[in-house]
């Protein structure tokens, strides 16, 4: 599946973003912690150069935690500074605003030297949509200022979000990139919700996703009743292997259509719902040893 997703608003998102950098002191990253090479626009660390950057990993509930310490350390050891979170349960949220600041307390020095004494740290959040980027902002400022949906590309203009007397956060549209060199990147925004499903045959995509699980995380079809999991037969691609496990579960959960087929494409989209639903358990897709 080669999965392309760059309306036009994307092109004038970039734009701003560009535009509004020489009004913020630090870049604020927020990733999927489930696919952190996925969820970030590879074209961020050559827009936002030179300004402090801070990587949020999100959902980092629905991550495998080993993945989560190990892209911790992947990104600490390029330079950026990294708080994990959960944005929609709160989970490290109230560690931002500390974190942020102990980022630039350089800068928040030469501030005081200067007599800025009360000069509010100005930050601004980038992400690609459906990172819970609006869900992380209102939790911090504990309101509900930024629009927050399960579809993507529902932030269309720029909002300043005052957090506190000392914190500001510059809330950005979602930015995907043109084109997706891998075509894994696409198919793991898919698997997250990132790009709309209206875009892709979920049938195909939950084959994918279910040969992924059949194959790194096999416990986790035991929602299904697959309790053996066969590898993948000789000769038996990954969208073969994926949709005979599909088949496997629909017939489990008694779904058929006219004929007595089984019903595969709502077994995907039962199967892509409880994924993205955390239902299913706790998975990291991609690992640094990976990129």
């Amino acid at each position: 599946m080669n999965i392309q997703w760059y309306p036009g608003h994307m092109t004038k998102t970039r734009r701003q973003i560009e535009a509004d950098l020489k009004n913020v002191d630090i870049v604020v990253e927020i990733i999927d912690a489930r696919i952190p090479v996925s969820s970030r626009n590879p074209d961020i660390d050559a827009i936002t150069a030179g300004k402090p950057r801070l990587v949020v990993l999100n959902r980092a509930d629905q991550a495998d935690p080993a993945g989560n310490r190990a892209w911790g350390s992947w990104f600490r050891r390029k330079g950026f500074s990294v708080l994990e979170t959960d944005a929609k349960t709160g989970s490290g949220v109230g560690q931002f605003s500390n974190v942020v600041r102990g980022v630039l307390k350089d800068q928040i020095a030469r501030w005081q030297e200067k007599g800025l004494v009360g000069r509010p740290v100005r930050a601004m959040v980038v992400g690609v949509p459906n990172v819970g980027k609006s869900t992380f902002i209102n939790k911090v400022a504990r309101r509900k200022s930024a629009k927050a949906s399960d579809r993507p590309g529902v932030t269309r203009g720029k909002q300043w979000v005052t957090v506190d007397r000392g914190l500001e956060l510059l809330d950005t549209p979602g930015i995907l990139w043109p084109k997706f060199e891998d075509p894994r990147t696409g198919m793991n925004l898919a698997f997250t919700g990132a790009v709309k499903d209206e875009i892709m045959d979920v049938e195909t995509l939950g084959c994918h996703l279910m040969a992924f699980l059949g194959e790194r995380y096999p416990a986790a079809l035991q929602a299904y009743k697959l309790t053996q999991i066969s590898a993948p037969q000789e000769g038996e691609d990954s969208v073969a292997y994926g949709y005979r496990l599909l088949e496997l579960a629909a017939q489990k959960r008694g779904m058929r259509i006219s004929g007595g087929e089984f019903d595969t494409e709502r077994m995907a989209r039962v199967l892509l719902d409880e994924f993205r639903g955390g239902k299913l358990g706790k998975f990291t897709l991609e690992l640094p040893e990976e990129d």
